[in-house]
């Protein structure tokens, strides 16, 4: 039997490139619940997740879908643009309030972290409804990405209606 550092098998979720074990422990380090962003092929999926030893917990969650379903989102708009990125960690930012939960640190995972991207859009929409995520003013997207003015004007009127529904939802 081999029992040298290149012969230790490595875990599993590291093997595939799922996991980053080493900034997952940073991040658990801090006790705040973890605001987590992930973007698919088809939607964007918010959670914020608690740590609990048997198993991490979803406190709240807003995806792509529940925004066509719950916040008056045009279900021929794309899930995944800026517009519902920030829509999304909105509606998040408003249910973890409405839940008792005040801060949360983000967690992209795997996901590159490249100022103005959807994931940062979605913490944008986070700190718009008062979820307290520490961050840096210079990663945010500006306001005409976020309002979807970029891709029409009816979009922007979309996103504004939505923030609407998200704020009739959520007093």
């Amino acid at each position: 039997m081999a029992y040298g550092k290149s012969q230790r098998l490595r875990p599993k979720r590291r093997r595939l490139g799922k996991t980053d074990y080493h900034r997952r422990m940073r991040l658990l380090r801090s006790g705040a619940p973890r605001a987590v962003v992930r973007v698919s092929n088809t939607q964007v999926t918010c959670q914020l997740i608690s740590y609990n030893p048997e198993g991490d917990s979803v406190v709240e969650s807003v995806n792509g879908k529940s925004l066509v379903d719950s916040y008056s989102w045009p279900s021929d708009s794309s899930k995944k643009s800026v517009p519902a990125c920030y829509l999304a960690g909105y509606a998040l930012g408003k249910k973890a309030i409405t839940s008792g939960n005040s801060s949360a640190v983000l967690d992209i995972g795997l996901a590159a972290s490249s100022s103005g991207s959807r994931v940062f859009a979605a913490l944008k929409g986070m700190i718009d409804a008062g979820l307290e995520v520490p961050h840096g003013e210079s990663v945010l997207p500006n306001e005409e990405r976020v309002k979807g003015e970029h891709i029409d004007d009816s979009q922007a009127s979309a996103v504004e209606a939505s923030i609407q529904a998200i704020e009739e939802a959520h007093k």
